[in-house]
């Protein structure tokens, strides 16, 4: 054939006999972002192959020397010495390309019985399954460091808050364990996103399967998959376990964007909770008193990053008929970008907890204000002198205003002043107005007492880091 009469497009084939138009090229190319899945592509290919083989579909002496091309391949692309371009659209065709020049004909055989349907649907696959792993490991390590922070700060006390107003004493211990819980629950939808997506597309080819007396359990099991993925439209046409991650990542941000907001205002000098060095912090260019918590800022911030991810990706799916379109090109980046993003915070939020340092001294005070030992007088009421708790509450509200007015803590007002509100009450009382007595007394499971925190901690980390 001359090269007049050969196809203008190497891999379209004889039906088009013109090449694409420049815009077309540019907005059908996507090597610049695909080439992140260059491993698993690779690690796909060399199941395919070897599957072919034992097949007898595939001679052993063309298996060879795939494979053989293909680890040269990766060894190019690992070294920066590999010439990626966009004249081959992809990374599969990137490589398909490279492995041409180096082995010659017995490369075409490779793509036999397999579309890049299914090649790029098993390689975000197995992308994503190691960049979970990855991320399940930084969750663990801010888990990790959450609890080591919360026994050291397990007597520790400081206002919990309501509406952010001040509620009832907590020891900033108890605190910290409430984020290594939602951290559990976040591993645990990463975990079930896991195993959902861990079934394998390869061998469904375009959409309908292949004539070819392929093994698709074998491939599966070399890739590290489960199972083959049991319906070949569904494995090459849904993309929810890409949704499903996003979705769980976007919820692992909020907690963390919901802890970068307490560390913003508790660095703030009207909080003054907790100082950081100058390794998460920086300064201003005009103003050389500042020191702003930019890591916690900007972890808050990237929260925006995941969520636009998962409606991003979201919003290409809602309207695709069965089986592939070409819409799910754009699959790849909000994945990417998520991954990228949460590894980032979750390194970053363990950095943070293991910097900071609480002034306790303005947490006890903090603690103090704002009647926060109310709740403990009204259940002491109830308790220790048998009122019934709606009359508690009232009186106990009724000595909050009296105390008001006299611009006195409850544990400053005078007994006679109590007793006038509610006869009932003793000197005993003022065992309990005080914060670090209030948090001693909530030995419920889950409470904030320090031996409750401390056992909580032992707990979780038989839960969390075994």
């Amino acid at each position: 054939m001359s090269a007049a009469d050969k196809p203008a497009n190497s891999l379209w084939g004889g039906r088009f006999g013109a090449g694409p138009a420049e815009i077309m090229r540019r907005i059908n190319a996507s090597i610049d972002f695909d080439k992140r899945l260059y491993a698993e592509d690779i690690a796909g290919s060399k199941a395919h192959c070897a599957m072919l083989v034992a097949r007898n579909v595939l001679s052993p002496e063309d298996g060879a020397a795939i494979l053989a091309g293909l680890e040269q391949i990766a060894s190019e692309i690992e070294s920066g010495s590999f010439a990626f371009s966009d004249e081959h659209e992809d990374i599969h065709m990137n490589i398909e390309a490279r492995l041409a020049e180096l082995i010659g004909p017995a490369a075409g055989r490779l793509h036999t019985a397999r579309s890049r349907n299914d090649q790029v649907a098993t390689d975000l696959r197995l992308w994503l399954r190691n960049g979970i792993d990855r991320l399940d490991l930084a969750m663990r390590g801010l888990q990790q460091a959450l609890i080591d922070r919360a026994v050291a700060e397990a007597e520790t006390v400081m206002p919990g808050y309501t509406h952010l107003q001040i509620a009832q004493p907590v020891t900033l211990g108890h605190h910290l364990l409430a984020y290594v819980e939602m951290l559990g629950r976040d591993r645990g939808r990463l975990a079930d996103c896991r195993r959902r997506l861990n079934e394998c597309p390869l061998g469904a080819a375009a959409l309908a399967g292949t004539s070819f007396p392929i093994d698709r359990d074998a491939t599966a099991a070399a890739l590290g998959f489960d199972r083959p993925a049991a319906n070949s439209v569904d494995a090459v046409s849904d993309r929810d376990f890409a949704l499903e991650f996003l979705a769980a990542a976007a919820i692992t941000g909020t907690h963390l964007s919901r802890f970068a907001e307490e560390i913003v205002i508790w660095c703030s000098s009207e909080f003054g909770f907790i100082s950081m060095t100058d390794a998460f912090t920086t300064g201003s260019s005009i103003m050389p008193q500042k020191r702003n918590p930019d890591a916690a800022e900007l972890v808050r911030a990237k929260t925006g990053r995941l969520n636009g991810s998962l409606v991003s990706l979201l919003t290409v799916m809602k309207g695709l008929p069965l089986a592939y379109g070409k819409d799910m090109q754009e699959d790849k980046v909000p994945v990417f970008e998520a991954v990228d993003a949460l590894e980032l915070c979750l390194a970053a939020m363990a950095g943070m907890v293991r910097d900071l340092q609480p002034r306790r001294d303005r947490l006890r005070v903090a603690a103090e204000a704002g009647f926060a030992t109310a709740t403990d007088l009204a259940d002491w009421l109830v308790r220790a002198a048998g009122v019934p708790f709606r009359r508690a509450h009232q009186a106990t509200g009724e000595i909050v205003k009296r105390a008001e007015r006299l611009g006195c803590s409850l544990a400053e007002l005078p007994l006679a002043e109590l007793q006038t509100i509610e006869p009932a009450i003793t000197p005993a009382v003022y065992d309990l107005l005080d914060p670090v007595r209030s948090v001693a007394s909530r030995t419920s499971f889950g409470g904030t007492a320090p031996e409750s925190v401390r056992a909580a901690a032992q707990e979780a980390r038989k839960r969390f880091l075994k």
